[in-house]
């Protein structure tokens, strides 16, 4: 996918944003180039959030620009195999709620919105805590990208490579995984109060898996969220 902003005359519309009146009356400097970038990014992102109605599907406008962020670092350094895909693990909501999203950024479409568990040790119906460390049964934050599929105790899995050192970095030898479960959706739903929690894979519903796998393997990027402060002050990809 080629990164560009909107409109022909976006860029236009940009300086006149970007430019106070008192410096262009008084014939002043103008915004760095830095600060342009970041107001035409969150332009674009305001407006793809509108367009995919991410709103309705309850995913909050400051998780998706995150996401963005992050699937443009990954792109521009070459990381990206699948770049028209982002998926978005939105685990600052309860896992009754539907906080798994596959968006198809070329189609401006939603493609899956569906259950995803949280480590058993994150916590119980909401997330809380998170860790990169072996056998801490806890969710990891951050970027990874999608590799290959294989089958194992869970059925149909797909390896993800941790893309951030300290917080997911070590999902290959905690065997974290994308994998189908029947503790996740709509059935477990109806006799439990919130969702079945993982060894901290993002599981989802056992009935979906070979769709989600199918769309996102291979390459793209998938974003595991939490307003975490530890998280967001420190994350490479966000502070790039």
């Amino acid at each position: 996918m080629r990164r560009s902003f909107l409109h022909p005359g976006f860029w236009c519309v940009l300086v006149a944003i970007v430019l106070p009146v008192s410096a262009l009356r008084a014939g002043g400097p103008v915004k760095t180039k830095s600060t342009a970038k970041a107001v035409a990014f969150a332009a674009e992102a305001s407006a793809l959030y509108q367009q995919f109605d991410l709103q309705e599907a309850g995913l909050t406008k400051k998780a998706f620009e995150y996401a963005l962020k992050g699937y443009y670092y990954l792109l521009d350094h070459h990381w990206l195999n699948k770049t028209n895909i982002l998926s978005i693990c939105d685990l600052s909501q309860s896992s009754r709620n539907k906080r798994l999203y596959v968006l198809d950024l070329e189609q401006k479409k939603v493609l899956v919105n569906t259950y995803v568990a949280h480590g058993r040790n994150s916590g119980k119906e909401f997330a809380s805590s998170f860790s990169n460390n072996p056998s801490s049964h806890k969710s990891s934050l951050g970027f990874y990208i999608t590799q290959g599929t294989y089958y194992g105790n869970n059925g149909l899995s797909l390896k993800i490579r941790g893309m951030e050192r300290g917080f997911n970095d070590r999902a290959g030898g905690r065997n974290i995984v994308v994998h189908g479960s029947q503790y996740v959706g709509p059935d477990f739903l109806e006799m439990n109060q919130f969702c079945g929690r993982s060894f901290g894979c993002p599981a989802v519903p056992a009935d979906e898996i070979e769709t989600i796998i199918d769309l996102i393997k291979e390459g793209s990027v998938l974003f595991i969220y939490h307003p975490t402060k530890k998280y967001i002050a420190k994350s490479k990809i966000l502070n790039s």
